[in-house]
């Protein structure tokens, strides 16, 4: 079983620890979250708890998306009910802006809320978001080369590539060859990071060094299963 919980990146800054040593933690507003669904190996395939965060406005919401969480009247309804077949619980309540199913969770009913309290005891977590965007950048930036010497020879293509073929044969640049291109909004996850404060007054989870994504970003928080 692995502990899990939604929740949002708010930003970083430090605290200090009872020898004076200061450490730099990111903030997470960690929940609170409803339980939308739950899978079962019998009906789904796989086990998982289906959780939302954050409440979206109806008029910026779905149809689907409503009907997901609490009962709308439809003709679909209608002739389901008539044929007798038993409808799937509803969570109740609002839409939610952050959906996410955590798989191997521990068991849970549809309309529980899951708060921040839920990792107290948790030592280390593993944390996963969507990086910062960077647009199309350059080799340098996206690969970390190191770009062409600054002496003599060298006249104005310092940040360039350079060649990128591969001689008369294959004559072609090979395939996944570093180069410039989409960098960032890519899926991230930092493992084994250390909980370092869980307030459970105010739903915040402090985590031990940094998280992707900006301020406001959402993110998935897990019990890590690393070991050592």
């Amino acid at each position: 079983m692995r502990k899990g919980i939604l929740g949002r990146k708010v930003g970083m800054t430090q605290i200090f620890e009872q020898d004076g040593r200061i450490v730099p933690v990111t903030v997470i507003e960690a929940g609170p979250c409803k339980v939308l669904q739950v899978k079962t190996l019998d009906r789904d395939g796989y086990d998982a708890v289906q959780v939302g965060f954050l409440d979206k406005p109806r008029r910026l919401a779905s149809r689907a998306e409503r009907g997901h969480i609490a009962s709308i009247s439809s003709k679909r309804e209608k002739k389901l009910s008539s044929a007798g077949v038993v409808a799937v619980p509803k969570a109740g309540g609002e839409p939610k802006r952050f959906v996410r199913e955590l798989r191997g969770a521990p068991a849970m009913s549809v309309g529980e809320e899951l708060l921040v309290a839920a990792l107290d005891g948790v030592k280390s977590v593993d944390v996963t978001g969507t990086s910062k965007g960077c647009g199309y950048s350059g080799w340098m930036k996206r690969h970390n080369f190191s770009g062409q010497r600054a002496t003599h020879g060298v006249k104005k293509v310092h940040r360039h590539p350079g060649g990128t073929a591969a001689g008369t044969y294959p004559g072609r640049v090979r395939k996944g060859t570093r180069m410039a291109g989409h960098y960032g909004v890519d899926r991230v996850t930092m493992r084994n990071l250390k909980v370092v404060k869980v307030d459970v007054e105010n739903n915040l989870l402090l985590v031990k060094g940094a998280v992707p994504g900006p301020a406001g970003g959402y993110v998935i928080v897990r019990e890590t299963n690393k070991v050592g």
